[in-house]
């Protein structure tokens, strides 16, 4: 068991990146803010917000305050990691040092999830975009060239089950794709090509060096910011306040049912973190470039939420498109081309920046022993992981081909919560055990010795006197529905109880003990069936783990050898 656990010393990390890396040292602060815009403001913005603003109405934007709310305490928590071990790896790096080698692993493999997940919504958004613009130029993608399977099978039968009046608009082109696509026997061939196309465009990019994949970040962020910074500026002429009427339609529930779409937008400065060692100073703008990134990009959500809800009302946000469809349904098509066009430009500095991250997890992983070593294999001229940003290309490129995008947005979410958690719970270990005197960035200190459990006891109190509601709800569930769907709640409540009784003990950060709350809290809102796929994939990474990585460690054969 003591093996399972075994930490690196932050002293032997940065010998072994300093003996194993051969990446060039390019960025600084104002490139790492770029990536992370680029990062975050993707196809969030773009996309995944209109279905958000249909399921919370104009509350969304309050959503997003709170998501920003909670990223703050994390990122603060990276930055002070970052700081302190200014290696690639994110995540995964810092809990080998806080929690040692079996959690390490456990991260490393749910950053992997994270990515691939991501990366594969941001392409499949992609495509819908490109095939919008194409089409204002009088240039039609064939449906069975440009759409997940799925969809053009569940029109099909929809169409067989209830006829073709019960179809809408989005389901006619999912029946002429089946109808239209060439066959094999009596299997229709229908597949998304341009999501698998810019998937294979952009890790070619990556592939090719660290400072081009920067310089072309950077333009794209420029356009980004650009173009919605023109929507909210224009956007506010067309605003009518009834729209925002009901503010909360769905009440909180609805608010809070989209919490993995809103917060599948902040997981970029993790990939920030990802670059540390291609930083000229990584102890020193890390830290900034983190807490600058996450300013700028809640005011844009917010501004850009309150707009779209201002403009039309929620009801009819459920688009795949919403910054271009606002615009069409208050008759200025030409603010809807320019957005259809320019959005191509955005979302593929997002693809970008996710496929740069993911090699480098990987590049670590297989630096440490836990992986082959062809994943840490570094191109001669170009500088790069090449092996792994070629195995993520087709990580990424196979499922953008045949999936579609639902399936995917509430799983990005999983293991971004699980890695934020373990972010913030190290900083308290770092308190503890001393290894903050290391780090040059450190998480405001604030005692919560009594506060935690002061916070605890409100929380009790607000819920009996303001949540009778919810307190009914509880006593008509069952209780095999309870441990289904609701175990992570009672999780989170005796969580908030044992960090009160430690931090009591052990004088507790506040603001990490707060970072744990929020993320835990806001993964108790995702659903079950995402959970039941991570820990499929959970299960997957410990079997390669205990076949291949737990006996190539490099810290096991250092054990073995002593």
């Amino acid at each position: 068991m003591s093996k399972l656990f075994r930490k690196k010393s932050v002293d032997q990390i940065l010998i072994d990146a300093q003996e194993g890396s051969g990446l060039s040292k390019v960025l600084g602060v104002r490139d790492l803010v770029s990536l992370g815009i680029a990062a975050i403001v993707g196809a969030g913005i773009f996309s995944t917000i209109g279905l958000a603003s249909f399921e919370g109405g104009p509350a969304i934007s309050l959503l997003f305050v709170f998501t920003a709310f909670a990223c703050v305490f994390t990122a603060l928590a990276y930055a002070q990691f970052a700081s302190t071990v200014p290696v690639s790896g994110s995540a995964y790096t810092y809990a080998y040092v806080a929690f040692g080698e079996l959690f390490a692993w456990i991260i490393g493999w749910a950053l992997v999830l994270e990515y691939a997940v991501s990366n594969t919504v941001i392409a499949i958004s992609w495509s819908q975009y490109f095939c919008s613009m194409l089409e204002g130029f009088g240039i039609h993608i064939p449906g069975w060239l440009s759409m997940a399977p799925a969809y053009a099978i569940e029109a099909h039968d929809k169409y067989l089950a209830e006829g073709m009046s019960a179809l809408s608009i989005a389901d006619k082109a999912g029946l002429e794709a089946y109808l239209s696509a060439p066959r094999i026997g009596d299997i229709p061939i229908i597949f998304d090509f341009p999501a698998g196309l810019i998937t294979v465009l952009v890790t070619w990019l990556v592939y090719v060096g660290i400072k081009e994949s920067q310089r072309a970040s950077n333009i794209m962020v420029m356009i980004k910011v650009g173009i919605i910074l023109a929507v909210i500026i224009g956007g506010v002429f067309f605003i009518k306040p009834e729209n925002w009427s009901p503010f909360a339609p769905n009440g909180v529930k609805g608010v809070l049912r989209s919490v993995a779409a809103v917060f599948f937008a902040f997981i970029g400065f993790d990939s920030i973190s990802t670059t540390a060692e291609e930083c000229k100073n990584p102890q020193r703008d890390l830290p900034r470039a983190m807490i600058w990134c996450l300013i700028i990009c809640t005011v844009l959500y917010v501004a850009i939420t309150l707009v779209l809800t201002g403009m039309v009302h929620y009801t009819e946000l459920n688009v795949k498109d919403p910054l271009a469809f606002v615009f069409k349904y208050v008759g200025f098509d030409h603010m809807a081309g320019i957005i259809s066009v320019t959005s191509v430009i955005a979302i593929t500095s997002a693809l970008l920046v996710y496929q740069l991250a993911q090699p480098r997890i990987w590049m670590t992983m297989s630096r440490d022993g836990l992986l082959s070593k062809k994943f840490a294999r570094i191109h001669p001229k170009y500088k790069t992981p090449s092996f792994a940003t070629i195995v993520t290309g087709l990580v990424v490129a196979v499922p953008s081909l045949f999936f579609k995008m639902d399936f995917f947005v509430d799983l990005t979410s999983v293991g971004t919560f699980f890695a934020f958690i373990l972010v913030c719970a190290g900083v308290l270990y770092m308190d503890h055990s001393g290894l903050s005197k290391k780090s040059k960035f450190k998480v405001p200190y604030i005692n919560g010795k009594y506060l935690v459990g002061l916070g605890f006891v409100a929380a009790c109190f607000v819920l009996f006197y303001y949540g009778q509601d919810v307190i009914n709800e509880w006593k008509s569930l069952s209780a095999l529905y309870i441990i289904e769907h609701k175990s992570l709640t009672i999780l989170f409540w005796l969580v908030w109880i044992v960090l009160a009784g430690m931090a009591y003990k052990f004088n507790f950060s506040l603001l990490p003990v707060m970072g744990i709350l929020v993320n835990l809290y806001l993964m108790t809102e995702l659903g079950a069936s995402n959970w039941i796929i991570f820990l499929i994939w959970l299960a997957i990474g410990l079997t390669v783990y205990f076949v291949y990585g737990y006996k190539h460690s490099k810290l096991n054969k250092k054990v073995e050898a002593n």
